[in-house]
């Protein structure tokens, strides 16, 4: 009876497993000439539960144009230093899709005394000033990441008012007897994937306008002189893995890890990326950081700190925010130039930095991307 029992029992779990590795399966993608090790795996399920987050709202119909000898939007409004470049009617359009973008519960109020819309009382409307003034330098700053689709405050907040993905600096840990684990071997810290690589590579490379090299690979068989460390190549494995679980890829995205030094071996989203971080220490040192002084200490970490922005913050899982979809053709207010004063910015790289030459990696891979990402889903299908 005991032999019957076990057999059951064995041939249960084994229908249990075939079931869920069918709906656990992974769907490989070659994005590179067959043998070379490029290719992506995706899990169909965890793309498809994305499905939902990357829907986009219904815009509103075009504003009406100005009706001539319409007052100006500063004769109208006080207090307005970003979006002068707008009518009035533009101004009333964008102001209710914040409403749907960032505070559908709070309304106006979330930034607004409505009894003196000119007033700066609230430290929410001084933040979404400067975010306005953010969105509009990466749409014409940093075309070389965001290309023609840009960015919008649904990008970031997909209708909360603080976006998911955001981060705080983790505790420096304080040096003991048997020394420091410079973060390493704790369990449950999803930013490095809990492994045990450090917990916190956003601070030592997206905090600072030069962080010095991520890159440790050698690039020659012997040691010769590679002036990196274990250290540092702990420390960017770590960043890598976060970079890869924010865009729901692996490392083949960008790299072909038989060489992953190689830029002539590397796939067109490596210069990407390339620009992606340089675009978020700008982010994080020219328009967050110096906004910790405005936030609440309910906005702030237990240490302190200010919240800042990282890969996840826009792409949340997917390779591409909104699966590649711009919300320019409806929104063309937020890739204006009015409001955008580079002046006083601390630069990642220099203006006329080239980047890496696009020469150095592979062209005409396999446009995969277009046919694997599902479908957004219409607004009326939420």
């Amino acid at each position: 009876m005991i032999r019957i029992f076990a057999a059951i029992a064995a041939a249960f779990a084994g229908v249990l497993f075939v079931a869920y590795m069918l709906t656990d399966s992974t769907e490989p993608i070659q994005r590179g000439f067959r043998g070379t090790g490029m290719v992506v795996m995706y899990k169909p399920k965890a793309v498809e539960s994305l499905k939902p987050l990357n829907v986009i709202p219904e815009a509103e119909d075009p504003a009406d144009p100005p009706i001539i000898g319409q007052p100006t939007i500063t004769e109208r409004y006080k207090n307005i230093q970003v979006l002068k470049d707008l009518s009035v009617n533009e101004l009333s359009r964008v102001m209710a899709a914040f409403v749907t973008w960032v505070a559908p519960e709070e309304g106006c109020v979330y930034c607004h005394n409505t009894k003196n819309m000119a007033s700066d009382e609230k430290y929410t409307k001084v933040v979404a000033r400067r975010m306005l003034q953010m969105t509009r330098t990466i749409n014409n700053e940093w075309t070389q990441h965001v290309g023609s689709t840009g960015v919008t405050c649904w990008t970031c907040h997909r209708g909360q008012a603080v976006p998911s993905g955001d981060w705080f600096s983790r505790p420096v840990q304080q040096v003991r007897m048997l020394g420091n684990r410079d973060g390493q071997d704790q369990a449950g810290v999803a930013t490095v994937g809990n492994s045990s690589l450090p917990n916190d590579p956003l601070t030592t490379y997206l905090m600072s306008a030069d962080p010095g090299s991520i890159r440790v690979q050698g690039t020659r068989a012997l040691a010769g002189s590679n002036p990196t460390s274990v250290k540092k190549a702990e420390h960017t494995y770590g960043l890598m893995i976060y970079m890869a679980k924010s865009l729901g890829v692996n490392c083949d995205y960008c790299h072909n890890t038989r060489a992953l030094a190689r830029w002539e071996q590397s796939s067109p989203q490596r210069i990407t990326a390339w620009y992606g971080l340089r675009m978020v220490r700008s982010i994080n040192v020219n328009y967050l950081m110096p906004l910790k002084v405005l936030f609440p200490e309910y906005r702030l970490s237990p240490e302190g700190d200010g919240p800042k922005v990282a890969c996840a913050t826009c792409h949340k899982g997917t390779y591409k925010p909104l699966y590649g979809v711009t919300m320019k053709g409806d929104w063309p207010e937020f890739w204006r130039r009015g409001g955008v004063d580079t002046s006083n910015e601390v630069r990642t790289l220099p203006l006329d930095h080239p980047g890496p030459d696009p020469a150095l990696v592979k062209v005409g891979l396999p446009d995969w991307e277009t046919g694997y990402a599902p479908e957004p889903v219409p607004a009326e299908e939420e």
